[in-house]
């Protein structure tokens, strides 16, 4: 059962040891030196050698990052001996905090948008069922995770809504460079039970859903018609993508239907042509009048 099998990583300098079981529970550690890897005697074994830089413990497997003083063919397979000796001599490769609250394992993958600047993260569990976007790290207040995301630097906007996190990001970065560091930060702090929307926020919208529905009892025929379209039929394809699509106001002089595009959906170059062809031209078909624009406040 102690069998550990090695596997070479796209980097050169790390191997992959795996077993045939798991040795951690949702849970993933990395030390850079024996100090840190005082909850693994394992670790902290394998910092002997003089050639060991990294180790990572996740899953079924420990990860080793060698300095160039050897190359992993002379040794490869003298660590993964020592590793099967030490589990077999009964060694613990991880000490488990009794104390520690138990984690709630979520998965999190991240979905593409038709925005090239926004990714969409989606979490295997309900987050909120009011949508909510953050410009810049001064919106915060109602949201630590939000707050704790924009000190990446390459995190530009962040919209959560339901089950997923969209983040817009600068260009500095691709996708590919900063998309794993994104995924497994947000599943840590979701399973160590982070705050993601402060509950007061909650009660707050919830107040003021009432008061929209009040408002929209004083809307003119044709507004209640549009807000009524764009929820049934637009906004659950505009989620899929990872924004959000919100009612401003219709002018009835010149027929000007205006929306705010949230998440994804703002700035995203393929939203004028969804506006243009998409919304105008259903809302053009539903309504039967050809003369109705839309316009998006902040596209």
């Amino acid at each position: 059962m102690n069998k550990v099998t090695i596997k070479e990583t796209q980097n050169p300098t790390i191997l992959k040891f795996e077993f045939q079981d798991f040795i951690t529970e949702n849970e993933s550690f990395e030390f850079k030196n024996i100090d840190e890897a005082k909850t693994s005697p394992l670790a902290q074994q394998l910092f002997y050698l003089p050639f060991v830089k990294t180790i990572y413990i996740s899953g079924n497997f420990i990860a080793i990052e060698k300095y160039n003083i050897v190359e992993w063919e002379d040794v490869k397979d003298a660590v993964a001996e020592q590793m099967e000796k030490f589990v077999t001599d009964g060694g613990t490769i991880i000490s488990v905090d009794e104390n520690k609250t138990k984690k709630q394992p979520v998965t999190v993958y991240g979905e593409t948008t038709p925005n090239p600047s926004a990714l969409k993260f989606v979490v295997s569990k309900m987050l909120t069922k009011n949508a909510i976007e953050f410009k810049n790290i001064d919106q915060t207040a109602s949201s630590p995770l939000a707050k704790e995301l924009f000190k990446f630097p390459y995190v530009k906007e962040i919209f959560i809504d339901e089950n997923y996190i969209s983040i817009t990001k600068y260009e500095i970065n691709d996708w590919q460079e900063i998309t794993l560091e994104l995924r497994s930060f947000i599943k840590q702090y979701i399973e160590n039970g982070g705050s993601v929307l402060d509950e007061n926020y909650v009660a707050a919208v919830t107040a003021e859903e009432t008061v929209k529905a009040k408002e929209f009892d004083n809307l003119d025929v044709t507004s209640q018609q549009i807000i009524n379209i764009l929820e049934e039929y637009v906004k659950p394809a505009v989620q899929a993508d990872g924004g959000n699509i919100a009612f401003e106001s219709y002018n009835e002089n010149d027929k000007t239907v205006k929306v705010i595009l949230q998440g994804a959906c703002s700035g995203c170059p393929s939203s004028t042509f969804t506006l243009k062809s998409g919304i105008e031209n259903m809302l053009k078909s539903m309504l039967n009048d050809e003369s109705i624009k839309v316009e998006a406040i902040n596209a």
